[in-house]
């Protein structure tokens, strides 16, 4: 595999002290372990089914901001379905290490192209020539999609959870810019948020922020406690999500997204989720999330800080990610496809009309399409047993 130069005088990641690793609690059946020069990568990897040789694989790739502990109450059951299962922090999490993790630096590196090269260097790692499924969830999903679409003989096959697939943008021919190169720019392209009585800006545009990860990371509340805000929120817990496709893309219509997606201006992430805080009781409460599982995600993000995963949003924001999708302007991800996503999940309708385009163009081998009841976002840890049931459905038809 190709290893990237470091860049002179970055503060790469490999410095984080592994001492100060929090031990992972995980489930009866899960190893973890490190897989060199992947990439430019030392990948931090959890496995279950590794005791037998020769089953078919399954590579899970996690979303902001979570890691590959996130995947830690489907893989067992997966593996007794007779595959060997992998999960792994993505560049820029965990315990992953090599990345850039400076806002100044090479942020080009976390763009969506790299991170599928990052899986498809780790299925070589492992010594697969092919992996039976890619199952990919938020920023996961994008990459698991990428990856269908340009290396469909080794993925060969998908499961999109959250965020769909809108397809491959169109290559902009026959277009005619006679603006005077001394003009050009100096009419920026107004956001329409930016226009509301009161001005709000999206969420990925906030995470392309300088400050954010800062934000996030020294907030007023406390870490642990906006993390805990900003899960609930974004969970069926939460009971006013309740989602639905937007019309149009006029500022009022975007705006009546929740406030983790439509931000008020000047105002941060925890600031915006903080008068959400679940209480103490409903705290208590949370199966799926309960005080010690978010202790895992509050002691690997003080540790790496949200620099690395906030970069993928900045590749988005700044045009990367579609020049890199519009080399394949005219494919469409052609292998077994399904696509699975919560009810209570806002996150089913960004960006608008991508949900009809993967139905209707993008995914041609559509054979599963499931909204599950009382999911939010955070499906594989709200609703494990019934995702598992639904992948293993879909596999069983491949």
């Amino acid at each position: 595999m190709y290893n990237p130069p470091k860049v002179l005088g970055a503060q790469l990641n490999q410095t984080i002290k592994n001492e100060s690793f929090m031990n992972i609690e995980l489930p009866e059946g899960i190893r973890e372990r490190y897989i060199d020069d992947v990439n430019g990568l030392k990948i931090h990897v959890l496995e279950a089914g590794f005791e037998t040789q020769n089953r078919p694989s399954i590579l899970l790739i996690h979303g902001f901001p979570e890691l590959a502990y996130s995947w830690r109450k489907i893989m067992v059951p997966l593996s007794d379905l007779g595959y060997h299962v992998i999960a792994y922090d993505q560049r820029g999490y965990g315990r992953t290490t090599g990345w850039d993790d400076r806002y100044d630096g090479d942020y080009a590196s976390f763009r969506t192209h790299e991170l599928a090269r990052d899986a498809l260097g780790l299925v070589m790692a492992l010594g697969f020539k092919s992996v039976h499924s890619v199952i990919g969830h938020d920023v996961g999903a994008m990459v698991a999609a990428y990856c269908a679409l340009v290396r469909p003989d080794v993925f060969q096959s998908l499961i999109l959870l959250s965020c769909p697939f809108g397809g491959v943008p169109e290559l902009p021919f026959d277009i005619k810019d006679n603006t005077p190169k001394d003009q050009k720019d100096s009419h920026p392209k107004v956001d329409p948020l930016s226009t509301l009585p009161i001005p709000k800006i999206d969420s990925t545009s906030y995470f392309s922020t300088r400050n954010a990860n800062d934000d996030m990371l020294n907030c007023k509340q406390g870490l642990h406690d906006f993390q805990r805000a900003y899960f609930y929120v974004k969970s069926a817990d939460w009971k006013e999500n309740k989602p639905f496709a937007l019309t149009s893309l006029s500022a009022e219509e975007l705006a009546k997204q929740p406030m983790y997606y439509v931000l008020d201006k000047g105002k941060t992430m925890p600031e915006e989720v903080a008068p959400y805080m679940p209480s103490e009781i409903s705290i208590a409460s949370c199966k799926w999330l309960p005080e010690n599982e978010l202790d895992m995600y509050t002691s690997e993000f003080t540790r790496t800080g949200f620099q690395g995963g906030l970069n993928w949003y900045r590749c988005n924001t700044g045009g990367l990610n579609r020049a890199d999708l519009e080399l394949f302007s005219g494919h469409t991800i052609d292998i077994p496809s399904c696509f699975i996503t919560g009810v209570a999940d806002w996150a089913t309708y960004r960006p608008m009309g991508a949900l009809e385009q993967m139905q209707q163009k993008a995914c041609t081998k559509l054979l599963d399409f499931h909204f599950v009841k009382e999911a939010g976002h955070w499906i594989q840890q709200e609703r494990p047993e019934i995702l598992t049931q639904l992948i293993a459905c879909f596999l069983n038809k491949i």
